[in-house]
């Protein structure tokens, strides 16, 4: 028995429909607890070769292995380009783009690649690479230009698009101060993520609130 068929055999035994049905509801569809799928990828080690095996499966849990064992740099750009593409669901999506685009040496490309994608899921990657600029590489991203975009677009955009451009516009608050009035101008005007239902003791996502309180906390 190969590695990848080990593997594959491990997750399958690990398959547990109470978690399905709760991923469901998130649009997900990986039937392993997180938990252990990492302990799987913690056992494997970082392995390229197999990474690249599991995401070819197109099975999601594969998937989110894949992205645990792999080495960002031995993507190329072209590489991370078809894998966005091909991501099916929200959770590889996030751990794609966090755990392996920001980490690769051609992140700030890929950001303008993406971010006018006629795909939402594709553009909401680039808008989650304008978040990762705007506090980790503000000279990349000119703020004003995306503030004007939000502003323009973020009210009609699909939920994912609009949920990582609202983070965006948060981030701007809450990192650079002489942005900080438009920002929360803006999420005033917008009302977006407004009435989101947020569990008690937790941040809401409408960016007046989420950049405040933020910004409360680094005064303290």
């Amino acid at each position: 028995m190969t590695v990848l068929e080990a593997t594959l055999n491990t997750l399958r035994e690990l398959a547990d429909p109470k978690i399905l049905a709760v991923n469901e509801r998130h649009g997900d569809d990986h039937v392993v607890n997180l938990t252990k799928l990492r302990t799987v990828a913690k056992d494997l080690k970082k392995n390229q070769p197999l990474a690249v095996e599991l995401w070819n499966t197109n099975d999601t849990a594969a998937r989110l292995v894949a992205l645990l064992i792999c080495r960002p740099k031995e993507f190329s750009a072209d590489d991370l380009d078809a894998m966005i593409r091909e991501a099916r669901t929200p959770k590889v999506l996030d751990w794609l783009i966090n755990y392996v685009v920001k980490k690769h040496p051609n992140w700030n490309e890929l950001r303008l690649r993406w971010v006018d994608d006629p795909s939402d899921s594709v553009a909401a990657a680039g808008w989650s690479l304008n978040t990762h600029a705007v506090f980790k590489k503000p000279e990349l991203v000119d703020c004003s230009h995306l503030m004007d975009s939000i502003s323009a677009y973020m009210k009609d955009a699909t939920p994912r698009l609009q949920w990582s451009m609202n983070e965006c516009l948060v981030q701007i608050g809450i990192h650079h101060p002489e942005f900080r009035e438009r920002a929360l101008e803006i999420g005033y005007c917008l009302e977006v993520l407004k009435d989101y239902p947020t569990p008690p003791n937790c941040t809401s996502p409408f960016a007046p609130i989420w950049i405040e309180e933020m910004v409360k906390r680094q005064d303290l």
